[in-house]
């Protein structure tokens, strides 16, 4: 699970696993936290999203089924400029190649928040061709679509390791 620092990733990830989200705290680092959803066991590492860590992110690379993008709906322009420039250097990894992306357009509960219509647009998502791709809008705070878009990278990931025999 990657995206710019503030984006709402460790959020997410505690939301989801039900846990407390009062007290949250930049990632310097990294969270992971394994869930089982539909029968299947997701390890989700939580990658910390500052400039000066971003170089690290390829080390969490390997054996990557899916990737988490969350992005802060509510952001100013040049950093939603600076999270599509991000991704699209993310998408051209060889060890992500085929990985399912689910972009989380988070913070909808927010009256600022960019519509993830609009998010798809900014992000120029539907240039995206090397990845099965799915985008949900989503409140970290409200857990609004998390599970949506959960059921969706899990069902992608499974078509696709399942088809391959």
């Amino acid at each position: 699970m990657l995206g710019l620092d503030n984006a709402g990733k460790t959020t997410i990830l505690k939301r989801i696993n039900g846990e407390d989200i009062s007290t949250i705290s930049p990632t310097l680092g990294f969270n992971i936290k394994t869930i089982e959803h539909k029968g299947y066991k997701l390890n989700i590492w939580d990658v910390g999203g500052q400039k000066s860590i971003r170089s690290y992110w390829r080390n969490y690379f390997e054996q990557t089924d899916g990737l988490v993008w969350v992005v802060d709906s509510a952001d100013r322009l040049d950093r939603l400029e600076d999270c599509k420039n991000e991704l699209k250097e993310l998408l051209k990894e060889e060890r992500l190649a085929g990985a399912s992306l689910l972009i989380f357009a988070n913070k909808q509960d927010l009256s600022t928040a960019l519509s993830f219509e609009k998010i798809k647009e900014m992000l120029d998502l539907d240039n995206i061709n090397t990845h099965h791709w799915h985008i949900e809008g989503c409140s970290a705070v409200t857990g609004n679509n998390l599970l949506a878009g959960i059921d969706w990278i899990v069902d992608d990931i499974a078509s696709r390791i399942f088809s391959q025999d």
